[in-house]
């Protein structure tokens, strides 16, 4: 990888892992409200419990991408992590707006998010590829 290429890459990097991780840490402190802006219903008992690991594990796959200044070639374990995680999440937010019957205000900001970073994501993975194969 070319070394702006590597530069922007990092940043992609940062950026998807402080979403996830602010995403994360808003599960953590009020999962109802996050539920209700994303889903337009709250959540009690059990939901609330699950949103909050839900949060936790946001905040960790924030901290796992983070990207290291010092990582040599800097990024692919943490590119295949970010780029598993925000296809499933823009697919799946896609499908819960086309079949529930009641969405929040945030639902398809979020998924259209998640399908951008998607395909900024790729395409960071296919330079990488690139530039290795030409190493």
């Amino acid at each position: 990888m070319t070394g702006k290429a590597e530069t922007t890459t990092k940043r992609l990097l940062g950026l998807t892992a402080s979403l996830e991780a602010v995403t994360g840490l808003a599960l953590m402190i009020e999962p109802a409200i996050v539920s209700r802006l994303l889903l337009g219903t709250g959540v009690s008992g059990v939901g609330l419990a699950l949103g909050r690991v839900a949060g936790f594990a946001l905040v960790s796959l924030g901290l796992a991408c983070w990207p290291s200044p010092d990582a040599p070639g800097g990024v692919s374990a943490a590119l295949r992590g970010m780029l598993a995680y925000n296809p499933l999440a823009a697919i799946y937010l896609l499908y819960l707006g086309i079949v529930a019957e009641e969405t929040g205000v945030l639902l398809w900001p979020a998924m259209v998010i998640h399908a951008v970073l998607t395909l900024l994501l790729a395409r960071a993975w296919f330079e990488n590829r690139q530039g290795r194969q030409e190493s």
